[in-house]
C-alpha cells in the first residue's frame, strides 16, 4: 500500500514519545494523531500520511467500534482504528486499510 507524499508546512512540533498525540505503528512507520491529521517523520519534516487510492482490507468478523479493543484515532471526518499496524476506517460494507 502507498501513500501520498504531501508535506505539512510549518509544522514546528516535534513529535515523539510523551508528546502528547497518539502514536500508531503503521507498516514501517510511526503515525502521530494531531489534529485530526496523521503525520509521520520523513527526512527531517513532517508528511501527512493518507493513503492512495481505496484499499479495502479483508479481515475476519471483527467489528470496529467502542470496546473492540483497538485504538480509536479521529482523521478528518471519520475514525481509524489500529490494528496490527493497519489504520482501519469504515467504508460502507466493508473497512479500507489506511
Amino acid at each position: 500500500m502507498s501513500t501520498t507524499h504531501a508535506e505539512h508546512p510549518a509544522h514546528t512540533h516535534v513529535h515523539g514519545e510523551g508528546c502528547g498525540h497518539a502514536a500508531i505503528q503503521h507498516g514501517d512507520h510511526v503515525d502521530y494523531a494531531h489534529d485530526g491529521h496523521l503525520h509521520r517523520d520523513h527526512d527531517g519534516h513532517w508528511d501527512e500520511c493518507e493513503p492512495a487510492g481505496h484499499v479495502p482490507h479483508e479481515h475476519a468478523d471483527h467489528v470496529h467500534g467502542e470496546g473492540c479493543g483497538h485504538m480509536a484515532v479521529q482523521h478528518g471526518d471519520h475514525v481509524d482504528y489500529a490494528h496490527d499496524g493497519h489504520r482501519h476506517a469504515a467504508h460502507g460494507d466493508h473497512y479500507d486499510d489506511h
